[in-house]
């Protein structure tokens, strides 16, 4: 098989993997137009560093071959999509080709099980022992960790990699079981404990060497199982907490060709995938517990208004909020206030007290803050609005699905 083939249906098979995400870039070529290139190129992705550099990424799976069956993978076992494997030449030949042509700035790298963890684990790392070793490629490199992998093996990978990362996939040991029943979440904590511990040990020894400086992440597919939102939050914050994660990424099911009975026949709302990504966001900085967002008893977050705005309407015993006295924390959670403009709101009343028109000039939702505050100058009545007439104000409109968007553009 060509290269180029290869390329083709790897880089198509690594694109469910959303702990790197894809630009959405539109598709675009040069063929019979002026100029040159085009963004349908096979693999390329954006993805974000720590220090917020926005990196374009080689995105690839060494092999789409894999001897394990999960219900919700494309990739699995029994499915029939077309399969092909690189040589760990290949794909240092790809990285290098791709970043001397400036078209990428890193690798990201997945793959099948073949053989064995431990065989499939040897092949990511000798990846991106060449890349350092041999070709002393200082790109970014993240590669995805095999969680039944020898310990060594995922240290081994912490010494070239950026980032490591292990998919959990789904947010309950019920649901592993039921649709990946080779994979186990205790393994997979396991390995994730250990790129933690090596995560610490480096922390207090700096002079010891170099280990995934850019922490570890994990993936959860949301909509593949019967799992409510609360389950999937509740799991990324004891995720958070207890292994360090940078982040978790949620990726929406994507029902595939032949899929299996035990899985859905139609995706999940997009929108909730969003939702979830807000509410991860207020988890991993605005201080927010699971717990405030959705009830022990499950659910799911609201798709109509955005988690923060949720969580103030049925908290309105907070509100509304003098934003010359309150704590700087409680006045991000006022709905249309972010974290810079909690910070900049803190640092102008040192000088003077906060007037309307200040919000305004910071650029502030003003239909969203204005039941939430006190200013100066401005006191809104209290509690003579309903919360749910206020839902229903903010609300986003709802839009027109585009059914046929080719036709249109036609």
């Amino acid at each position: 098989m060509e290269l180029t083939d290869k390329l083709e249906i790897l880089a198509d098979a690594a694109k469910y993997d959303a702990s790197c995400a894809s630009s959405g870039a539109p598709k675009r070529d040069s063929i019979g137009k002026d100029g040159f290139g085009a963004t349908s190129g096979m693999g390329i992705c954006h993805s974000y560093t720590p220090d917020g550099r926005c990196v374009s990424l080689l995105k690839v799976l060494l092999t789409n071959y894999c001897l394990y069956d999960c219900q919700y993978c494309v990739n699995r076992r029994s499915s029939n999509v077309p399969r092909a494997r690189f040589t760990v030449a290949e794909v240092v030949k790809l990285t290098s080709d791709f970043y001397l042509r400036n078209y990428s700035d890193g690798l990201f790298l997945s793959s099948g099980i073949i053989q064995s963890a431990d065989y499939t684990m040897e092949q990511l790392v000798q990846v991106a022992r060449e890349l350092r070793e041999v070709h002393q490629f200082r790109g970014y490199i993240h590669l995805k960790t095999i969680p039944d992998a020898d310990p060594a093996l995922i240290a081994q990978a912490g010494r070239y990699a950026d980032r490591l990362s292990v998919n959990i996939e789904l947010p309950t040991q019920d649901s592993v079981q039921k649709l990946a029943p080779e994979k186990s979440v205790h393994t997979i904590k396991l390995a994730m404990g250990a790129i933690r511990r090596k995560l610490d040990e480096k922390a207090e020894e700096p002079r010891s060497p170099r280990f995934a400086p850019a922490g570890q992440s994990t993936q959860m597919i949301v909509g593949a199982d019967a799992s409510d939102d609360q389950q999937i939050l509740s799991t990324a914050e004891t995720l958070y907490g207890s292994y360090k994660l940078k982040r978790v990424y949620y990726s929406a099911f994507s029902p595939i060709p032949d899929s299996p009975k035990s899985v859905p026949l139609a995706p999940p709302p997009m929108l909730r995938e969003h939702r979830l990504y807000q509410a991860d966001f207020l988890l991993r900085s605005y201080g927010f517990q699971a717990s405030e967002l959705l009830p022990a008893t499950g659910g799911n977050l609201a798709l109509d208004i955005d988690p923060k705005l949720a969580w103030a309407l049925a908290h309105r015993e907070h509100f509304p909020l003098d934003l010359n006295r309150a704590a700087q924390h409680m006045i991000a959670r006022v709905p249309g206030i972010g974290l810079r403009n909690a910070q900049r709101i803190v640092d102008l009343r040192r000088l003077r007290q906060v007037r309307y028109a200040d919000l305004s000039r910071l650029r502030c939702s003003m239909k969203k803050i204005a039941p939430f505050i006190i200013t100066a100058d401005y006191f809104p009545a209290r509690d003579t609005t309903a919360s749910e007439h206020l839902r229903r104000a903010m609300a986003e409109a709802p839009q027109q699905m585009n059914l046929w968007p080719e036709l249109q553009v036609a």
